[in-house]
């Protein structure tokens, strides 16, 4: 979604959360217990939303699919009593529960999912249990209004108690129909709880798995497509987990390896103890968990230590601190020659991380070949190496950060800004012993500058320079056509600057950092781009030739940003008045032109209008004269 672009509506109530369902569009619940799809309430933004809930306060919120239908499930408290909402928008049907007490011990926390028109909501208590209610979605519509508010029963699902000592759960997540996730901490005597992210089945009631958290966290876990999410120290931490067949033998630990079981590791945990690199290395091998009745769990690090071959990742990330060069390359090659594994880009990015931090430590060190090798065989991004721009920029490694703008899809606006003032700084005599992909730009940038008169006139769709010139009463001065036909640049700047382009962006963070662009860099980014507007212009599907090659929608949109933010210093610079004044008359003919063709293009609606009201067997004879 691009925000500069959105819609923007004031709305007559407060919002309190924004659902989105996959092909179900999103759904907006307000705080006084109102729901609206998106599309009703951006019709008409100010419309009254009535207040359902009263004194109430929404605590928690879910939005699910049951067949074609959305429904949202919220909990709201007032007095200390919680009170469960299910309400289907479409069908503008509400009904509203009450849940029953548990003694002193109230909700903290709640998560729900839909099975054959039943609703299974789980409330995480503050006794440390976790229950279970359930709500039928079909009612009677009569009975229901007969039934002010009906009271739900619930039952204990699970004691979250880990070999004698209780977890403290803070959030919960349903993975399927038999396992949950439990975010929570431990009490230790004398020490400081440890928090933890457990696993539970609760089938058999038993703890599957659990990792400790020893950075802490926010209390706050969330589930994606077999992904946790949650915040670890300072970091958003991503870890995967798979889970195994329900029965008995894998609840204690036992089960063997069968042909009828695709039975894999049920978590990948994060075994490396660096606060830096927060990722899962855990191998894809099937592995059956051992424990004890009460599932206390052995730890990753035995379990690691009694496998035989290969390094671990762990080991591996400490051979990289002072190793030689030799050394790294021969064990990176070993491990990306490794087969395709869900972890294997999780665990390269933690190598160039590990890489990265060995460069800023010791400047003589810097693996350029590694590097460039990794990042253009693999599929990284900027946050899963996010020094490794930095560390090109200091070593001035043009081309691995022209692969890196050209391949990472979230580099921030700043990395950006500092890479377009590298290249443009830059000299060409520098270049010229510089490797860099030339495919953006070799096909139309002029490599011999000198040799203008061998160029021969094209003829575009029958219309030559000449005669576009004419049509538009509008002749574009000779000085004009000379820095339109020779580029401003050399071709492994251009092919440099090209990548820049090529980034994605967000102008309100973009444009502070270019409004600190020196004057001179600024006129030859913008005579670069001219350049570029000019060499598209020529061709009728305004399409330059070559691999990755700028679009005309990308050099309007980099020439407007440079624009809005260097205007006030170009118009003082005598070096950059006939530059604007030969754009603003470039741009101008341009305009004049494609009105020319809207014309056209309106006539030519017309005769086909014409064409088709005319009956079929009638003959006769039009004359028809465009003005």
């Amino acid at each position: 979604m691009n925000l500069d672009k959105a819609f923007k509506a004031t709305l007559s109530a407060d919002v309190y959360r924004i659902h989105s369902l996959p092909q179900g569009g999103a759904l907006v619940l307000f705080r006084g217990g109102a729901v609206r799809t998106l599309d009703v309430l951006l019709e008409a933004p100010q419309q009254e939303i009535e207040n359902l809930i009263s004194a109430e306060a929404i605590r928690w919120s879910g939005a699910f699919m049951e067949g074609q239908q959305p429904v949202l499930i919220f909990t709201t408290e007032k007095d200390r009593n919680f009170f469960v909402y299910v309400q289907k928008p479409k069908l503008c049907s509400l009904h509203k529960y009450k849940l029953e007490q548990q003694g002193s011990a109230k909700p903290l926390c709640f998560t729900a999912h839909i099975t054959n028109q039943t609703v299974t909501l789980l409330c995480l208590y503050s006794n440390n249990s976790v229950y279970q209610v359930l709500i039928p979605l079909q009612q009677n519509t009569e009975e229901e209004e007969e039934k002010e508010e009906e009271i739900l029963s619930k039952s204990l699902l699970l004691n979250l108690s880990v070999s004698g000592a209780v977890l403290k759960g803070t959030s919960l997540v349903v993975l399927d129909k038999d396992h949950i996730a439990v975010l929570g901490s431990l009490p230790e005597p004398g020490k400081k709880p440890k928090e933890c992210l457990t696993i539970w089945n609760t089938k058999f009631q038993t703890l599957q798995t659990s990792k400790e958290l020893p950075l802490g966290t926010s209390g706050q876990l969330w589930c994606y497509e077999e992904k946790f999410f949650l915040i670890h120290g300072k970091v958003l931490t991503v870890i995967m987990y798979k889970c195994e067949t329900s029965s008995l033998a894998a609840a204690v630990g036992k089960l063997k390896d069968s042909q009828t079981l695709d039975v894999s590791s049920f978590v990948n945990w994060n075994t490396l103890e660096d606060e830096e690199l927060v990722v899962s290395f855990q191998s894809q091998e099937s592995v059956a968990l051992k424990a004890e009745s009460r599932m206390s769990l052995r730890s990753n690090r035995s379990t690691v230590a009694g496998q035989s071959g290969p390094l671990s990742v762990g080991q591996l990330l400490l051979r990289l601190k002072d190793s030689s060069n030799y050394v790294v390359e021969t064990e990176l090659k070993k491990l990306m020659a490794k087969a395709p594994t869900p972890d294997l880009q999780a665990t390269i990015g933690c190598v160039v991380t590990a890489l990265t931090d060995r460069c800023k430590r010791n400047p003589k060190f810097y693996p350029q070949n590694l590097l460039q090798e990794i990042v253009e065989t693999r599929d990284l991004s900027y946050s899963l190496c996010p020094d490794l721009m930095a560390v090109a920029l200091e070593q001035k490694d043009l081309h691995l950060l022209q692969m890196c703008l050209e391949r990472f899809p979230d580099i921030p606006e700043e990395i950006t800004y500092a890479c377009l003032k590298a290249f443009l700084s830059v000299s060409e005599d520098h270049l010229k012993s510089v490797d860099v992909n030339l495919d953006s730009a070799i096909c139309y940038v002029d490599v011999e500058l000198n040799d203008m008169e061998v160029k021969t006139e094209i003829l575009e769709n029958g219309f030559s320079e000449e005669m576009d010139q004419d049509m538009c009463d509008t002749k574009i001065p000779q000085e004009s056509r000379s820095v339109g036909e020779s580029c401003p640049v050399g071709l492994q700047k251009a092919a440099l600057l090209n990548a820049v382009l090529h980034s994605a962006y967000t102008e309100t963070f973009l444009l502070p950092h270019l409004k600190n662009l020196p004057a001179q860099q600024a006129v030859l980014f913008l005579r670069y781009l001219y350049y570029l507007y000019v060499k598209c212009s020529e061709k009728v599907n305004t399409t330059l030739p070559g691999i990755r090659s700028p679009t005309i929608n990308q050099i309007m949109d980099w020439m407007c940003l440079l624009l809005d933010a260097q205007f006030t210093v170009m118009v003082m610079l005598p070096e950059a008045k006939d530059l604007l004044s030969n754009l603003h008359k470039f741009v101008r003919a341009q305009v004049r032109f494609y009105s020319e063709l809207n014309k056209i293009e309106g006539s030519l609606r017309e005769l086909q209008r014409l064409n088709h009201l005319r009956e079929s067997q009638t003959y006769s004879i039009e004359v028809l004269e465009i003005i």
